[in-house]
C-alpha cells in the first residue's frame, strides 16, 4: 500500500511506533513526529491535540495491527475462571515481546516526562482491566482462595504481568520466554487458583531458566 492512500492520522501513529522501536530509542516530540510522519507540526496537533493523545493512540494502534483481540479471545471465551486466568497469563505473557520495543522508550523516562507517564499509566490500566476480569471469574465460581480480596488478587496478577517483571527475567536475568511463561503461569495459578500442582511445574522449570 502506498503512502498516499494512508490517512494522516494513521501515517502519524505509523511514524510514532517506528521512533518508538529504532534502538535506544528516546522518546519523541512532536516535532519529530511530524517530521518522520511527513506532515507539519500543526497538522499532528489537529489530530493529537498532544504527546500523551498520541502516544497512547500509538500504543493501542499497535495492539490493533497486531490483533490482540485475538490473542485474547481464549481468555475471554474461557468456560471456567481457571481457565480464563490461565489464558489471559498466557495471551499477555506472549505479547510482551512484541510491544518491549515502544514500552521501553516510554519507560525510559515515565519518571521525568509527565506526558510519558500519563500514556504509560493509560497503558497499564487497560492491562489491569483484563486481570480484574480474570480474577472476578476466579471470585464467581469460587476458585479464588478464602479471603482473598479481589482488589489485591488483581494487584498481585498486575504486577506478575508487567513489563518490568519480563524485562528483569528475561533481559536481566537472561530467562527465555518459555521458561518466563510456564513460570508466571505456574505462580498465577498456585496463588490465584489454588492450583497446587501449578507450583510443582514453577520449581521444575526455574531449576534452569537459561
Amino acid at each position: 500500500m502506498s503512502s498516499t492512500s494512508i490517512d494522516t492520522p494513521t501515517k502519524i501513529l505509523q511514524a510514532t511506533l517506528s521512533l518508538l522501536e529504532k534502538p535506544n530509542a528516546k522518546l519523541p516530540t512532536m516535532s519529530d513526529i511530524a517530521k518522520a510522519s511527513g506532515v507539519s507540526r500543526q497538522a499532528v496537533y489537529l489530530h493529537f491535540p498532544s504527546r500523551t493523545d498520541v502516544l497512547v493512540a500509538a500504543t493501542r494502534y499497535q495492539d490493533q495491527t497486531n490483533d490482540v483481540n485475538a490473542a485474547l479471545a481464549p481468555s475471554r471465551t474461557a468456560r471456567s475462571g481457571t481457565e480464563r486466568l490461565d489464558a489471559f497469563v498466557t495471551a499477555w505473557g506472549n505479547y510482551i515481546p512484541q510491544i518491549y520495543g515502544v514500552a521501553r522508550a516510554i519507560l525510559a523516562v515515565v519518571d521525568t516526562d509527565v506526558e510519558a507517564a500519563q500514556a504509560w499509566n493509560t497503558r497499564m490500566a487497560d492491562m489491569r482491566e483484563g486481570c480484574a476480569a480474570a480474577v472476578k471469574a476466579l471470585a464467581d465460581e469460587g476458585t479464588l482462595p478464602p479471603k482473598t480480596d479481589p482488589e489485591q488478587a488483581t494487584d498481585l496478577l498486575w504486577t506478575l504481568l508487567s513489563v518490568r517483571t519480563w524485562e528483569n527475567l528475561t533481559q536481566t536475568c537472561g530467562w527465555d520466554q518459555e521458561c518466563y511463561l510456564a513460570t508466571i503461569r505456574g505462580l498465577a495459578l498456585a496463588a490465584l487458583a489454588q492450583d497446587a500442582g501449578a507450583l510443582s511445574d514453577v520449581l521444575a522449570h526455574t531449576k534452569d531458566p537459561a
